[in-house]
């Protein structure tokens, strides 16, 4: 009989050799993994509501300004002569208030007193007409170039301009208001008078800027 055996317990009770009654182990292993597994499914839940709650709210404003920007699109085009679609007028001087010398730079006889009265027949007060001064002479390869003094209305340079287009601009240091025409090489006539109209229309009425394009 063994030691660990109590009197009176023999047979199937006895206890032999090295073997002792198996302990069942704890199951705390089991409820930390489930208390991790849970908490991270909360958290992928919370997440995935925070994105759609962002999603929502972000799709009302985007929407918001989808129908202001259709809304701003939608407004009608000012009537053409209204006062909303009418760009101010400039202010032009007149071409008899314009007084202009014509000098004649290229070989041609004749050439600034034909042009002269041309531009006199237009309503322009005419100075000095002859040939150009050393400077200018055979040395003006375009049309013409427009001479006046620093302090001269850009206007009355407009007004003449038209008359005569490609015509460069410059000054000089005179202090009177008159302008020169100097006759270049590539002169060839004044520009129609019909068109020289239309071009000073334009210039005393600009032409509103274009409506913006959704």
């Amino acid at each position: 009989m063994s030691m660990l055996t109590p009197p009176g317990m023999g047979g199937k009770y006895k206890v032999t050799g090295a073997a002792y009654p198996r302990m069942t182990r704890p199951r705390r292993r089991r409820r930390i993994v489930l208390v991790v597994l849970g908490s991270i499914i909360g958290l992928a839940l919370i997440a995935y509501g925070a994105v759609q709650l962002i999603d929502v709210f972000g799709g009302d404003a985007n929407k918001r300004k989808t129908a202001a920007a259709a809304k701003n699109c939608a407004t009608p085009a000012p009537k053409a002569g209204s006062a909303a679609s009418a760009a101010p007028q400039v202010a032009l001087p007149a071409p008899g208030g314009i007084t202009v010398n014509v000098y004649n730079a290229t070989p041609r006889a004749g050439l600034a007193k034909a042009v002269g009265d041309e531009l006199k027949s237009r309503g322009f007060t005419i100075g000095k007409v002859g040939n150009a001064p050393a400077d200018f002479d055979k040395k003006v390869p375009g049309a013409g170039i427009l001479v006046g003094s620093p302090t001269t209305d850009k206007a009355a340079f407009s007004v003449l301009g038209t008359n005569l287009a490609g015509a460069i601009q410059q000054t000089d240091t005179r202090e009177s208001a008159d302008i020169d025409l100097i006759l270049g090489d590539a002169f060839k006539e004044l520009t129609p008078k019909a068109d020289a109209d239309k071009a000073l229309a334009a210039l005393a009425n600009p032409q509103p800027a274009p409506a913006k394009k959704c």
